[in-house]
């Protein structure tokens, strides 16, 4: 069985690291700045299409996307932790042999980071970043370059995400989706990507592969 995971906001708790980093980029703003409503709907999507939309022109946003970026630097480490269960599901699910992957709309290089000081790399042999593919959630691409990469089948295959975004996504690519609902975004905002299965904690998912394992749908 294949087990797709987002990143921000599904395995690790980044939300005010993110939410600071933008707020340090839009300083000294000349324009209008995003709320911070506006921001999380965004979150999901490449750092690029967020500030796309407030950017003027195409030096403004390489400014912001590069203020954005250096806050992120310097105070990841301090904003970055595993939600509660996360480590302990997902060494169990490597353990039991499935085939786990990062698919993320996050820079390469931060989500290596991002998963080696959480002390989750050793788990996930694919980290499918904004870099990998040329189309981004919600668009399926990256679902299936990660399905192509683990030479795994839609069916039977999983991708666990908090954002609409990523739903769309797996949806899209033909996989079976689940909700995470202890990211940033509410239930009826999921609800309208119509996730097949929503959990409330990480240790729901357990029961939900289970159930799928036992009804045959084991994948390639």
């Amino acid at each position: 069985m294949a087990i797709l995971f987002d990143l921000d906001g599904t395995l690790v708790d980044t939300i005010d690291l993110l939410l600071q980093s933008m707020r340090h980029a839009f300083e000294d703003y000349a324009g209008v700045p995003p709320s911070t409503e506006q921001w999380v709907a965004g979150i999901g999507t490449p750092l690029a299409t967020q500030f796309r939309a407030f950017a003027r022109d195409e030096d403004e946003l390489q400014g912001l996307v590069a203020r954005y970026r250096r806050y992120q630097q310097i105070h990841h480490d301090r904003l970055t932790r595993c939600y509660p269960g996360v480590l302990g599901v997902v060494r169990g699910l490597s353990d039991a042999g499935h085939r786990l992957a990062v698919v993320t709309s996050k820079a390469d290089d931060m989500a290596h980071r991002t998963l080696a000081h959480v002390g989750l790399a050793p788990f996930f042999p694919l980290v499918v970043g904004v870099h990998a593919t040329t189309r981004h959630k919600p668009d399926p691409e990256p679902v299936r370059f990660a399905l192509a990469h683990l030479g795994a089948e839609p069916e039977g295959t999983f991708f666990v995400g908090d954002s609409p975004h990523d739903i769309t996504s797996g949806n899209g690519a033909g996989v079976a989706t689940v909700a995470a609902l202890w990211g940033p975004f509410r239930r009826d905002v999921l609800e309208q990507a119509r996730p097949t299965y929503y959990i409330d904690r990480i240790e729901a998912l357990s029961s939900i592969l289970d159930r799928a394992g036992s009804h045959g749908r084991t994948g390639a």
